[in-house]
């Protein structure tokens, strides 16, 4: 039977280091999802992954059961995420194709064009300020519930709400426009 996640704490706090290779492997793929959809860069997920097991592992003694384990370890990877944006405050690194859907249905183009429009919208996401980028990756791509949102940034539900509404409205902007700077550039290229 498999433990339970404050289980595993009491035994880590009792002196049994191993048992957090458990909490490791339950949580280590929302970690690293979370940690890349925010960087945009496999290496430096890596590296806030591992960052933020450290942490939550030097952190568990502080740990609210009230709340859920996954809520705790992702509002630690978040911040730890916005920590590392706001140092490096440059341009946005492009994704690699870390995320692929495949149906095996797809032609080579509807591939190709599903692929482009993959980075055009994390290009996109990669452009959000941060405080919107944080709420966008998880409530999309988290499928985090607003309460669950609530309790990993320490927002209030109507902040929440309005950061997901102009994040998405954002977002939505600065594909129609690439959209018309992709048209305007296919004119030019035709003439």
């Amino acid at each position: 039977m498999n433990a339970s996640d404050i289980e595993i704490i009491n035994r880590c706090l009792g002196g049994e280091v191993d048992a957090f290779g458990t909490l490791i492997e339950r949580y280590k793929r929302a970690i690293f999802n979370t940690a890349f959809r925010m960087m945009g860069n496999r290496e430096e997920a890596e590296d806030i992954s591992q960052e933020a097991f450290i942490r939550i592992y030097n952190s568990l003694s502080r740990y609210n059961p009230e709340y859920k384990f996954m809520t705790w370890a992702l509002k630690i990877t978040t911040n730890l995420c916005l920590d590392n944006l706001r140092k490096r405050k440059a341009e946005t690194v492009p994704i690699d194709d870390g995320f692929e859907l495949k149906d095996g249905k797809d032609t080579p183009e509807e591939e190709y064009i599903r692929k482009e429009n993959q980075l055009r919208v994390q290009k996109a996401i990669n452009q959000l300020p941060d405080k919107y980028k944080e709420f966008l990756i998880l409530f999309h791509h988290q499928n985090l519930s607003y309460q669950e949102i609530m309790d990993i940034t320490g927002e209030s539900l109507t902040i929440v709400k309005n950061r997901l509404y102009r994040a998405r409205q954002m977002l939505k902007e600065t594909l129609m426009h690439s959209e018309k700077e992709d048209d305007a550039y296919a004119v030019q290229g035709n003439k």
